[in-house]
Formats: structure tokens, C-alpha cells, sequence
């Protein structure tokens, strides 16, 4: 029998489940699928668009487009570090939104070699109605946990992401 010497710390690992990375990665997607789900219920969401959102497959990752694209559109190489995603990943997100008519491939107006992805017009409506459903989906949090809680989680989370 191996007798284990590991200090008794390092036994309990309850702390994996609980400790702040993990926290804040089940918030994140707790928010995101509740920001989805509102959208799916948007009566401005064009119907192809809510459907495909209520059935998954409009997910979290789609989500990534909609946070980071700039209103004056950007290069996928822009894209794809803003989200922090390979540019082959966020190339295959961007074909998939160009097939949902959400954004569009167009020349870049400072190097003819270059592409800019920018929003439709259906694109425009799916964010807008994106700011909508974050803007209940936090009021929804601030009433489950309070206006001061909310408030130095945000203040909390800003100064941790900024430092």
C-alpha cells in the first residue's frame, strides 16, 4: 500500500468549485444565456434570427460578434483579438453570421487588401436589441442581489479587468 504524503490541504479540493475564476466564468454564462433568451423574444429580432437563437443555435460565442464588432466595423484580425479568439475561430463565427445576414464582408476603405466585417441593417436590429436584453438581464441581477452588491461587483470587476 502507497501511503500518500500530500499535505491535507491539497486533499481537499473543494476550492476548485468555488474559488473566483470558476465564480465568474458561471456568471458570465448564466448572464449570456439569459441575454439570449431575452432576444428570442424580441419582437424586433427578425423571426429567422429568434428562431434560430430558442432552437441554440445562436449561441454564447455569437455572442462574441455582437459585444466586439466596432458600429464602424473591424478587421477579423481586430475581431478575433477583442474577443480573444483565434482568427480561425472567429472567421468561422463571421461566415456564420454573414449566412444569418447579421454582418457583412466589405472592402476596407484604408487597404484594398483587407476586409472590414460590419453589421446589416439586420445586424443593427440584433443589436440593438442585444443592448436591450443586457440592460434587463442587469437590472434583473441588481434585483436578485441588491443595488450596493451589484454596485461593488461592478466597481469590483471594472477595477479587476482595467488593473
Amino acid at each position: 500500500m502507497v501511503e500518500n504524503t500530500a499535505p491535507a490541504a491539497a486533499l481537499d479540493d473543494r476550492w476548485r468549485q468555488t474559488h473566483l475564476g470558476r465564480l465568474m466564468g458561471h456568471a458570465l454564462r448564466r448572464f449570456d444565456e439569459r441575454v439570449l433568451e431575452l432576444m428570442t423574444h424580441d419582437a424586433e429580432v427578425p423571426l429567422a434570427l429568434s428562431n434560430l437563437a430558442a432552437r441554440g443555435q445562436v449561441g454564447a460565442a455569437h455572442i462574441h460578434i455582437t459585444r466586439h464588432l466596432g458600429l464602424s466595423g473591424s478587421r477579423l484580425t481586430e475581431l478575433a483579438a477583442s474577443a480573444g479568439m483565434s482568427k480561425q475561430a472567429m472567421g468561422d463565427l463571421v461566415d456564420q453570421c454573414v449566412a444569418w445576414d447579421l454582418v457583412r464582408r466589405e472592402p476596407d476603405p484604408l487597404d484594398a487588401r483587407a476586409r472590414r466585417i460590419v453589421f446589416t441593417p439586420t445586424g443593427l436590429l440584433w443589436l440593438e436589441a442585444f443592448r436591450l436584453a443586457v440592460a434587463r438581464a442587469e437590472t434583473e441581477f441588481r434585483a436578485l442581489v441588491g443595488q450596493d452588491v451589484a454596485t461593488v461587483v461592478a466597481l469590483g470587476l471594472e477595477a479587476y479587468a482595467l488593473g
